[in-house]
């Protein structure tokens, strides 16, 4: 098969946590795997958007539809989100780590963060640690982390001494490319973490896709949206690498990589720092004061 192809699977019976599942590759990640047989657990920021797109999605399909309202960029409503999950389901076959964002202007999370590193990273970290006890109750559980190639912009690696921009002028395409090299070195340390139970964890760079990621205001924002128009690739295509890392066979053995058209690739190298890697997760659970 060529790179971006794989044959379906019929996921009947397993059960996958979606984040960011009412726009973009995160809901063609939920429609492809509904069709499928999977049932989802669909998370968004608004209710009413989650339940309008559970009832578009379980109309002739066999899957169950459920979900949740969180911000995944505010820690209460993370544990709030894994309390209602922990709560309702007694075990999770798949985690998709999607919502992701970009500020043009330096904003700050509910807690003080700023709000790419605390959307992008901070929330992946505290609800995979929140939700991993439903993982380890699955047979063989699989977390999905959607990484980007913009971590190579990051080409000095993490800017320890100032990774929130305190001091340093808030540039929000250099936020963005950080939280991005932050997903793939989180992804390495939570696999080497998980060696030896029966969760995998792996990430992947979906393509330059069109989505609502630029439903920016203003000219920075038509500028993007015209430039997607002429260079993007569709959601569809850009969730092919999601949806096969979440149900196909061919993934089943891998964990702690890097994946492009459903391949694994090479990262950039200070995405393969391990050293890197298991400094950022100490970091990370100092500041969210979870950890598994």
């Amino acid at each position: 098969m060529a790179a971006g192809e794989f044959k379906e699977t019929n996921m009947q019976g397993k059960r996958c946590l979606i984040t960011g599942a009412t726009s973009g590759i995160g809901l063609e990640t939920a429609k492809a795997l509904a069709k499928q047989g999977a049932d989802l657990v669909l998370v968004s920021r608004s209710l009413d958007r989650c339940k309008r797109v559970a009832e578009e999605l379980g109309a002739g399909v066999p899957a169950t539809m459920t979900y949740h309202a969180a911000d995944l960029a505010d820690p209460r409503s993370i544990d709030n989100l894994v309390s209602e999950v922990r709560t309702r389901y007694d075990r999770l076959d798949v985690l998709v780590n999607n919502a992701g964002a970009m500020y043009l202007k330096k904003c700050l999370s509910p807690d003080g963060n700023e709000l790419t590193w605390a959307l992008n990273h901070l929330g992946y970290f505290r609800l995979t640690c929140g939700l991993l006890p439903l993982l380890q109750a699955a047979p063989a559980a699989r977390i999905v982390n959607v990484a980007s190639d913009a971590h190579r912009g990051a080409r000095r690696g993490l800017n320890w001494d100032d990774l929130q921009y305190e001091r340093a002028r808030y540039r929000p395409f250099f936020a963005y490319c950080q939280s991005k090299l932050a997903n793939i070195l989180f992804t390495k340390e939570l696999s080497r973490k998980l060696l030896g139970s029966s969760i995998t964890a792996n990430c992947l760079h979906p393509g330059f896709v069109a989505s609502n990621f630029f439903a920016w205001p203003g000219i920075p924002g038509a500028a993007t949206r015209m430039t997607a128009s002429l260079f993007a690739i569709s959601p569809e295509r850009g969730a092919q690498t999601s949806i096969f890392l979440a149900s196909s066979p061919d993934a089943a053995g891998h964990s702690g990589e890097y994946f492009y058209r459903c391949q694994p690739i090479q990262p950039a190298r200070q995405a393969t720092d391990l050293a890197a890697a298991g400094r950022l997760w100490e970091l990370t659970a100092q500041m969210t004061g979870v950890n598994i």
